[in-house]
């Protein structure tokens, strides 16, 4: 048959007939289940449950469905890639889109035929649409999936279902959108070599994911059985993954204790082993496992029995019995690390670990972003080295700005037909301990080239203040040698500054403080309240200057090219951006990143950059300060403008002035870091993965600066007079309202808004007292002199914007 299915989360995987499959799909367990989610989600929307809870309950609601496999059938009973028939069938999988229905009707409609679909139905979370279609001849499974996103219009799609043992949840039959049950339980052969199976035969524990758009960007790794939700995985290995922990390997090392393949102890290899290998060899299997571990490890120990024979781990085995087992692995020369040892080795390199999919899947979920770091060019991918994935883009925007100081002889045109240098400021805050020195190490390696450079013209200026104070009187002064000095402190005064930048020919200045409150605290000599104003200005290139009649003081005019990173607490940060700085457009021109919550999380792991990973950064720096005068980059203009043009409309329906702000500078910012991934990429022009980042850094920039400053600055407009104007005549919407209302009768009246600009504006009618609720779906206005209390020119229009 096609496809093996599971009847529950704890059962073997069964051979699936139609009489098993119509039995499950109409069961009573599986219509209460989701209509259960479906409930929740309802609750979400309402605003009477979070987000994160929702998530919680779904993941534990998924447990109790039964599940499909339809990449592969299992004859053995166990959901592991080794065992695996592939089926001839993939699965495609549209994640998070506001209508499913809809998009299949609208995409597919009567294409069933022509792209070969068989089975198409709604996630369970009914947040998602999963295709299940014949894989044209000649392709893997990667390249269908591919090629249906292109049949479709380049639609997002997962790129982690493409892992043979990767499994769908049941749904019941009003969820199903189309089935052709005579094609879906065909038996039909696998249609091309599977990229699972590597070239001697063994499989491959996982395959890493192929991104298609920044909306679904995915981390290098897709373990085996991890599927929807950790309890459709059988045995030890889903306890294991269910608590969080990974599957210990009881290595027994001998006289090579902590000894490593490329600095990564072999005791973590033979740990991410068992959790890609499907769990450690249970009764009756241990030879068999052992064998297979002892094959893949013999490239990686240079096929030296001695090195196998003492990182292998024993299970109870005698030496004897060992031995056998590594003389088998080791009779045949290797022909070099297999695919799936690669990938972890690959996969540690990185800093990564099993057990931090969960945390990169949390923040992925909460950002809705997520850095695919094998898409990335040179300098920015090295980068990540060795940092846990949760942190990747705090340790991306942290870099950031100093990539673009390099490359400061660069002039770009934005889609409005200004031309651009690449200015950008970034703040990473963190509470304590959040383990923000991950972004300085990262910055440590960028800024070399600038601090080799620096030290020598601070030589020579040190040694003309040495010659300058010894002169006798009557000595003339020796001549200033106006060194070029691009690397300056935070607390660098604004005279200082300005000589810095008049001495700059041209070049972009860099900073990088440790910590925000240490410049704050320079507000009392006037630094900060003055230095603000040079970094708006920066932020553009324009003009800055002061003028003073002491030669003491530095006077003159300049054009300002300065860029700077950050890190610091969040209270510093509330300190650093009152009022004013909310107001006066610095807080829209800053690249916000916040480092992922560490409360009661266990320490994090940290991986160390290689003498070549470091190279590498070089080589980049090398590469940015090489271009200069006008680059083209008309993808990445066409690509921003849509975007910015995209979150107008929704900041129009939401009626939403914040975003409406925001979105103007994050896609500038956005289309600058995207530049600087083009120049680093060295290709001819900007390719999709250049692109998808520019989105994906513009898309967390606007996240970001609402979520830091939004409240702020909404708060600042709601004081503000102007704003009583230009929104008055929306109160207009209000009084049409009947005295009891329900959510219809105000989509009625502003039926070009979506949904969650209905929320936004009910939401807000109640915080302000304009509104109470009387059930799920009907509101009441408030008696009239509390009505008329809320209705002062101010409050009037906080729950309207």
């Amino acid at each position: 048959m096609s496809f093996g299915i599971a009847l529950s989360v704890r059962s073997r995987v069964r051979e699936c007939t139609p009489a098993l499959f119509n039995q499950v799909v109409d069961s009573e367990q599986t219509a209460r289940v989701c209509a259960e989610i479906e409930d929740a989600l309802e609750k979400v929307k309402r605003g009477e449950m979070s987000r994160e809870d929702f998530e919680t309950f779904k993941a534990e609601q998924k447990k109790r469905l039964a599940i499909f496999t339809p990449h592969a059938m299992f004859p053995k009973g166990r959901r592991v890639n080794e065992d695996a028939v592939p089926s001839g069938l993939s699965m495609y999988d549209v994640d998070h889109i506001p209508d499913p229905r809809g998009f299949f009707r609208s995409m597919i409609g009567d294409r069933v035929g022509e792209l070969g679909i068989v089975l198409a139905h709604v996630t369970p979370s009914t947040e998602g649409l999963r295709l299940f279609f014949v894989v044209p001849e000649g392709m893997s499974l990667e390249e269908a999936q591919g090629w249906m996103s292109r049949q479709l219009g380049d639609a997002d799609y997962d790129g982690c279902v493409k892992d043979l043992a990767r499994c769908s949840f049941v749904v019941p039959r009003g969820y199903i959108l189309y089935l052709d049950e005579e094609e879906l339980f065909k038996e039909r052969k696998s249609l091309s070599p599977d990229p699972n199976t590597v070239a001697d035969g063994n499989p491959l524990p996982f395959v890493g994911p192929q991104p298609h758009s920044v909306a679904v960007l995915k981390t290098p790794v897709a373990p085996v059985g991890r599927g929807e939700g950790l309890g459709a995985i059988n045995g030890e290995a889903s306890k294991a993954l269910t608590n969080g922990e990974t599957a210990k390997a009881s290595p027994t090392v001998g006289g090579l204790e902590g000894a490593s393949f490329r600095g990564i102890p072999y005791a973590d290899i033979i740990r991410e082993w068992w959790l890609h290998a499907g769990g450690e060899p249970q009764e009756g299997e241990r030879n068999v496992k052992l064998h297979k571990l002892a094959v893949n490890l013999r490239a990686i120990c240079d096929n030296k029995r001695e090195v196998l024979l003492a990182v292998m781990p024993r299970f109870g085995l005698s030496e004897t019995e060992l031995k056998s087992i590594v003389d088998s692995a080791c009779k045949e020369e290797p022909k070099g690390i297999s695919k799936g040892m690669q990938s972890i080795i690959d996969t540690l390199e990185m800093g990564i670990s099993s057990n931090e999919i969960e945390d990169a899947e949390a923040v992925a979920e909460e950002t809705g972003v997520k850095v695919n770091v094998k898409a990335l060019p040179i300098g920015l991918r090295e980068s990540l080295v060795g940092v846990p994935v949760s942190m990747h883009l705090p340790t991306l925007c942290g870099v950031l700005p100093l990539a673009a100081a390099y490359a400061d002889q660069v002039e770009v045109e934005y889609c409005d037909g200004n031309h651009h240098r690449l200015g950008l400021m970034a703040i990473i805050r963190g509470e304590q301990a959040s383990n923000k020195s991950v972004v300085k190490n990262a910055v440590d390696v960028w800024k070399r080239q600038f601090d080799e450079e620096d030290a020598l013209a601070r030589k020579r200026e040190e040694e003309w203040k040495e010659r300058r104070k010894g002169r006798k009187a009557n000595e003339k002064a020796p001549e200033d040698p106006k060194v070029l000095i691009r690397m300056v402190p935070v607390t660098v005064s604004c005279s200082t500054l300005l000589k810095r930048l008049k001495n700059a020919q041209g070049h972009c200045l860099y900073s990088f403080g440790e910590e925000l409150d240490t410049l704050r605290k320079t507000n009392g000599a006037g630094s900060w309240s003055s230095k603000y104003d040079i970094y708006r200005v920066g932020f553009d290139n324009g003009e800055w200057g002061q003028d003073y009649n002491s030669d003491q003081a530095e006077s003159g005019v300049v054009n300002v090219a300065y860029n700077w990173t950050m890190l610091g607490t969040d209270g510093a940060l509330r300190k650093c951006f009152k009022s004013d700085n909310i107001e006066n457009g610095l807080s829209s021109r800053i690249l916000v990143a916040e480092m992922p919550d560490s409360s009661f999380q266990k320490m994090p792991k940290f991986g160390r950059r290689s003498i070549e990973d470091e190279a590498h950064i070089q080589e980049a720096v090398t590469r940015l300060r090489s271009y200069s005068g006008f680059i083209d980059t008309p993808r990445l203009r066409r690509t921003i403008e849509d975007w910015v043009e995209e979150k107008r409309v929704e900041a129009a329906k939401d009626i939403d002035y914040v975003k409406d702000i925001y979105r103007k500078r994050a896609a500038v910012i956005g289309f600058r870091c995207g530049v600087v991934f083009y120049l680093l990429s060295g290709k001819s022009k900007e390719t999709k993965a250049c692109v998808d980042f520019a989105l994906m850094m513009a898309e967390y920039c606007l996240d970001q600066q609402i979520k830091t400053f939004g409240e702020a600055l909404r708060n600042e407009y709601v004081s503000a007079r102007d704003e009583c104007q230009r929104y008055g005549a929306n109160h207009t919407i209000f009084d049409q309202l009947a005295p009891t209302f329900s959510r219809d009768d105000l989509r009625a009246l502003k039926h070009d808004c979506k949904e969650s600009g209905l929320r936004n504006i009910l939401s807000r009618w109640k915080r302000d007292g304009w509104i109470e609720p009387v059930d799920r779906h009907h509101w009441r206005k408030v008696a009239m002199e509390r009505k008329q209390n809320a209705t002062s020119p101010h409050r009037h229009n906080v729950s309207l914007r």
